[in-house]
């Protein structure tokens, strides 16, 4: 088929990977512009970007989909469909009509659980225990066209959000190619989203990523694994930031929230709201990820101190 593709991240770099080596005919990429990137802030091409230029692949960035002028070159293309992940940019009733056969989104949840800019992470956050792939007939709605395919996904315990978007980039890549067949085929039968079970996906923020030890430990879990890797879990610890990138929830604890109950040679264990948790794995600011047996070789930690929120120990100071 002919396919204009749009997208940004890798995410939607590994659905175009699939779909040059399904022998479609890629006849033009859209991507978001450069942009800042890293600790360096240097400018960077996104992934999709990076890729179409491997295969020497027809690209564009604009910085909107609304100019007539881009629209007529969309519609020059000629293309049987648009296929979009991840792209970055709302696309208009004017381009969802150009494509022969309209535009498919990957969308990383099962829909209609959650629509919007963050499914993965709002999924482990929420405590999901399944996720998966639904590939959409794009309309003018925010995630709301009718479903053409859904393919789930468990959660695993130990899944981060990046885990979770490696699975799922793949998962995706198989189920557009998948949909193309069946497009071609005329066997797909789509399906109207049920509007009662629609969840919205907000943007994460690094608030967010604030560790209430009030919570309980199989939250708090979640909240590590949510913002791993972006923008990490984190705590105050002797009046200084702490990231977390790995715990897990372990039996017993009668501590206060937050209160450190047990130290190893290889184990912090904090008490939470309800349960405790081991923690892992974590980074002082500007270091290096450490496991916990490495950084107590370097901290010497004890029972009954305290990890707390920042805003507690900026007040306390």
């Amino acid at each position: 088929m002919r396919i204009i593709f749009a997208g940004t991240p890798g995410f939607a770099a590994t659905a175009l990977d699939a779909l040059i080596k399904a022998n479609h005919e890629i006849v033009l990429v859209l991507t978001q512009p450069d942009r800042p990137a890293g600790r360096g802030m240097k400018t960077a091409a996104s992934a999709v970007k990076q890729l179409a230029q491997q295969h020497g692949l027809a690209l564009l960035q604009p910085l909107t989909l609304k100019d007539p002028e881009l629209q007529e070159q969309l519609r020059t293309c000629n293309a049987d469909v648009m296929v979009v992940a991840a792209y970055g940019l709302i696309l208009p009733q004017d381009v969802l009509n150009i494509p022969r056969m309209g535009c498919l989104n990957i969308h990383a949840s099962l829909l209609p659980r959650w629509r919007g800019a963050a499914p993965i992470q709002r999924a482990i956050l929420a405590g999901d225990h399944e996720t998966g792939i639904t590939i959409m007939q794009m309309d003018a709605g925010l995630d709301t066209g009718d479903m053409l395919l859904k393919h789930q996904l468990i959660i695993a315990p130990d899944d981060t959000a990046q885990s979770l978007h490696d699975k799922l980039s793949v998962l995706g890549a198989q189920s557009i190619v998948a949909v193309l067949i069946l497009l071609q085929q005329g066997k797909l039968d789509p399906v109207i989203q049920d509007e009662t079970q629609a969840n919205y996906a907000a943007k994460i923020t690094k608030t967010e990523a604030e560790i209430d030890w009030q919570q309980s430990a199989e939250q708090i879990d979640r909240v590590v694994r949510t913002f791993n890797p972006m923008p990490g879990a984190y705590t105050c610890f002797r009046g200084v930031v702490l990231k977390i990138w790995q715990a897990r929830v372990v039996a017993g604890g009668a501590g206060k929230p937050g209160e450190i109950i047990a130290v190893d040679r290889e184990r912090i264990t904090v008490s939470c709201g309800s349960g405790s948790l081991q923690i892992e794995m974590v980074q002082k600011p500007g270091g290096k990820r450490l496991s916990a047996a490495d950084f107590l070789t370097g901290n010497h930690l004890q029972p009954g101190e305290y990890f707390s929120t920042v805003r507690r120990s900026t007040s306390q100071a």
